[in-house]
């Protein structure tokens, strides 16, 4: 006899159903607009997959606006997310890391929500065959389809979705729409589909993993060094063993090992970057959400990430997000020392 519940599949198109299912008063659009994400997420994930055996490792030639070298994945990928978004009738803007300037969708076929995305984090890493992934925030726009630009730049606290999706031995996508609820999404190759793998992530409140970019360590400031010597040479009264290092480079690979596993992922402000280099709108913003509604906590060292208000599409942040024990550890290393953001710092 068929075990009932080895065929009892949960997708990502049946959860995000269900979810609408939940609240009568959904009208299906950001139901859309998340199929329209998933289609983006399983292109790219082939795209990376085969990117050796078709000629699209190297660079494309360009920059952009970051001045970083794009790679011809990055543009591929951004032009497939904007193509898959903008057919969706569901956004009336994109904000992507690879283009400049805000895409807005033609009239005919916007809709209430702006859709913000780093389409390939870590791309640098893609020709030695690390993970990389995409990362997206959904906003609603208060005037809907006749939104102007200005509704864009808003507190992360408005947020209604984020996720990523990390290309690797296995392509996981990470979702939420709020409510104390991140979800865990697995693709299977033969089905084509997203199947959920990791219900109800819950990070630990403390961990035993930092990972952050010690090669900056030169340009830190006395907070940023008081806490990190804090946790790797703990004192003896506070009863903590030192935490082990994890470092890959790709934000999306370290975060998701932080949200199944705990401890902090950092990427703060020196004395190079004063304002951090994490971009805040598709990556600083939906990775601090996803983390607040596992259960942690995510900071700029002295704001919380998602009250921060961007004054530029592309305006950065620096953030130490993981489990609410560590990162309150993390604010009080800031409360009693110097750091740049409270200008104590010389």
């Amino acid at each position: 006899m068929t075990d009932h519940q080895k065929t009892n599949i949960m997708t990502l198109t049946r959860y995000v159903l269900e979810q609408q299912r939940n609240h009568p008063e959904a009208t299906g659009d950001l139901t859309i607009a998340i199929n329209a994400v998933q289609v983006g997420c399983k292109f790219v994930e082939a795209c990376v997959r085969k990117a050796r055996l078709i000629n699209l490792v190297g660079l494309a030639g360009n920059t952009n606006v970051q001045g970083e070298d794009q790679k011809k994945l990055d543009v591929l990928s951004n032009e497939m997310f904007v193509n898959a978004l903008k057919v969706s009738g569901k956004f009336s803007f994109m904000v992507s890391e690879e283009v400049d300037d805000i895409v807005v969708v033609p009239e005919e076929l916007r809709g209430k929500y702006c859709i913000t995305f780093d389409p390939l984090d870590g791309s640098s890493n893609i020709d030695a065959g690390v993970n990389v992934g995409t990362i997206f925030g959904i906003w609603r726009l208060p005037s809907g389809p006749k939104a102007t630009v200005d509704e864009i730049l808003v507190p992360g606290s408005e947020i209604i979705a984020g996720g990523y999706c990390m290309y690797g031995s296995s392509c996981n996508l990470v979702l939420t729409f709020g409510n104390s609820c991140v979800e865990g999404f697995t693709l299977d190759p033969a089905l084509g589909e997203f199947i959920l793998t990791h219900p109800n992530i819950r990070i630990p409140q403390r961990g035993k993993i930092y990972s952050v970019n010690e090669g900056n360590s030169l340009y830190w400031d006395d907070a940023t060094k008081a806490y990190f010597e804090s946790i790797k040479f703990p004192s003896p009264e506070s009863g903590l063993k030192p935490y082990s290092a994890r470092y890959i480079g790709s934000m999306v690979a370290d975060v998701h090992r932080t949200l199944l596993y705990g401890g902090v992922f950092a990427y703060p402000s020196d004395r190079k970057s004063r304002s951090g280099k994490l971009r805040i709108l598709y990556e600083s913003f939906p990775m601090a959400f996803i983390t607040e509604q596992a259960g942690g906590k995510a900071t700029t060292g002295v704001q919380r990430v998602l009250d921060v208000v961007p004054k530029h599409i592309h305006d950065r942040c620096p953030i130490f997000l993981g489990g609410a024990d560590d990162i309150t550890d993390v604010e009080k290393a800031f409360a009693s020392n110097n750091n740049w953001l409270n200008g104590t710092q010389q």
